[in-house]
């Protein structure tokens, strides 16, 4: 039978990705609904190729969906759903039975949440839905039996690394279980990886999206440029495989050939290794166990010839010793963490604030905030909003005056 698919963030570089995936393999996959925000030419373009049944978009664009469909020639309107609420019935839908959660930020979180609570496969390229509540998803997961497989990259690498059987052996003591001894989370190190800190302090918005591996949105972009990235990435590690952060060790690969590795106790070290593209996670979370086709051009060794590593520089990159810190911490520090760096972001892109003033900015943050536990939304939710506003006060009192 054939599975059926929500994509929460369908114009986005995961959500075209997995269309293609979709494209290459009709007879196993079909697209019911679909989300998107503002891009909504593209949103009909989806609509004219795959015919889902359901769109949710924001309450403001429904006039212009309707205007381009007609431009466009689509003969029959999908059910649309509107705003937030939209993205968590497509979530949550009883047609649904693979959510792809790919929307940037804390905006995805509630939707994630949504098709977590409805026992779905979720396909989690949203990372910070388990940054910021990673605690409240894995328990709902285990309450519902959802099965939340990781899209990044990494992350996936280090589930294909793994035994079969690692979710299954869940603790909660946060030790590697079943022979594990360390998660080796490699980073590219991002397009100023050689660059000296003077250098980087005259790092433009332009230079910090052109990522030298991958082809990604912005805000993503500009977090691997931090570090930023990968220090999500390794609060969500922690989270998705039930380790310490203690455990979890990032390693510098410019070359993005492996994507993460996995070290036993009998000194063995599994890497998964690829082209990067985004397509092969992707298809690895939508059929696992099995697996499926697809166009990613294979690995040619003897073209690759070498792969480098070494560590991070914290000096240069202290958004990533942030973020061990925020994990270490726990509670809502992530969430803080997460939302001062997504304002400090979008403030950089707006060029209100220098290159280097983000991870600044998040570290104020951190240090004027009071750390609760996070195992209530609720709380999760107001500690968001309060380093939203905290964030937004320091932009005012230390970025570019206009």
């Amino acid at each position: 039978m054939k599975q059926s698919v929500a994509i929460l963030g369908a114009t986005g570089s995961i959500g075209q990705s997995t269309l293609k995936i979709l494209a290459d393999h009709p007879d196993k996959y079909h697209l019911y609904a679909i989300s998107g925000f503002h891009r909504i030419a593209e949103l009909v373009d989806i609509c004219l190729q795959f015919q889902p049944e359901v769109v949710a978009l924001p309450q403001g664009y429904v006039g212009l969906f309707k205007d381009i469909a007609a431009q466009k020639g689509l003969k029959q309107l999908p059910e649309l759903l509107l705003d937030e609420a939209g993205l968590v019935a497509i979530a949550s839908a009883s047609e649904v039975d693979v959510v792809m959660a790919a929307i940037v930020g804390a905006a995805g979180l509630s939707s994630t949440l949504a098709a977590v609570k409805a026992g779905k496969r979720v396909l989690l390229a949203n990372k910070e839905a388990l940054v910021m509540a990673g605690e409240i998803m894995l328990a709902e997961a285990e309450k519902s039996g959802a099965l939340v497989l990781p899209v990044d990259s990494e992350h996936n690498a280090i589930f294909q690394c793994l035994p079969q059987q690692y979710f299954s052996h869940r603790q909660h003591n946060k030790q590697p279980q079943l022979g594990v001894s360390r998660l080796l989370l490699t980073a590219s190190g991002g397009p100023f990886l050689n660059f000296s800190l003077a250098q980087m302090q005259q790092v433009t918005p332009a230079q910090a999206c052109k990522h030298p591996n991958w082809s990604m949105g912005q805000k993503i972009s500009v977090d691997s440029a931090t570090l930023m990235n990968k220090g999500l990435e390794l609060i969500e590690a922690c989270h998705l495989f039930a380790i310490s952060e203690h455990f979890v060790t990032v390693v510098i690969h410019p070359q993005s050939i492996i994507h993460s590795m996995v070290q036993y106790i009998d000194g063995s070290t599994l890497a998964q290794m690829g082209n990067p593209d985004m397509c092969t996670p992707i298809a690895h979370a939508l059929a696992w166990p099995e697996r499926i086709s697809t166009q990613v051009k294979m690995l040619d060794l003897f073209d690759v010839q070498k792969l480098d590593f070494c560590p991070p520089d914290l000096e240069k990159f202290p958004a990533l010793k942030l973020a061990r810190q925020s994990m270490r911490e726990g509670g809502t520090a992530p969430s803080i963490l997460n939302a001062a760096n997504e304002i400090a972001v979008a403030a950089f892109l707006q060029e209100k604030i220098g290159f280097l003033d983000i991870a600044n900015l998040v570290d104020a943050v951190l240090q004027q905030s009071q750390f609760e536990s996070a195992d209530d939304l609720n709380v999760v939710l107001a500690a968001d909003q309060c380093a939203r506003d905290n964030a937004a006060h320091w932009i005012r009192q230390y970025g570019v005056q206009a």
